[in-house]
């Protein structure tokens, strides 16, 4: 009985909730490494959206915000013109902020620098982490810090490279949710799952 209630009703990480779209997000997305390139960079672009915003009201525009940005495609994303910017600018469907949409174009257009000289944008990201998982190991969600030295030094790394809506807190709920560091606390059915994946499949 007891082990059949645990299948119905996990434990999971309070920030959650109980909205199916944000349950599904925990249970399945967040804190699951990612290595692909351009999908770490369509996350670093979401996170920048976020900026002032819910977690919560980026997941509800995703798939707009998808479709929006050539599904965030880099090299198309980094050839979008002023015809481009205000068909962005009268989408109702994302983020209507002209210095975010500016900060996505820019981000493109770096990542395919990055690309031109060799450099691999996955592997200069997780370089901040020793190219691994760090196991956050938290007893409860006051353990769960805001920035860390990681998130610190990436954020300067990041804006060093011309990136924008990248500060330390940004960019460690970034290191979240791709799995750079796995966050969910340890009465989480999700923590030992999400730790047993330590590296690219």
């Amino acid at each position: 009985m007891t082990e059949s209630l645990h299948r119905c009703a996990p434990h999971r990480c309070a920030w959650c909730g109980t909205d199916p779209l944000y349950v599904a997000y925990h249970d399945t997305e967040w804190g699951v490494p990612e290595y692909d390139p351009r999908a770490l960079w369509e996350k670093l672009v979401l996170d920048g959206f976020q900026a002032g915003l819910a977690w919560i009201t980026i997941l509800r525009k995703r798939e707009t915000l998808r479709a929006a940005f050539a599904d965030f495609d880099p090299a198309k994303v980094a050839l979008f013109d002023d015809a481009d910017r205000e068909r962005l600018m009268n989408d109702p469907g994302i983020i209507r902020s002209r210095a975010k949409i500016e900060a996505a174009i820019k981000g493109a257009q770096i990542y395919l620098e990055m690309q031109a000289s060799g450099e691999d944008f996955s592997e200069w990201l997780w370089s901040f982490v020793g190219g691994a998982p760090m196991q956050g190991r938290r007893a409860g969600m006051g353990d769960i810090p805001t920035q860390t030295p990681e998130s610190v030094a990436m954020a300067k790394a990041l804006k060093k490279r011309g990136f924008n809506f990248c500060g330390p807190v940004i960019v460690y709920a970034f290191m979240q949710a791709t799995g750079m560091v796995n966050d969910h606390i340890q009465p989480c059915f999700r923590c030992e799952e999400v730790q047993a994946m330590s590296g690219p499949a």
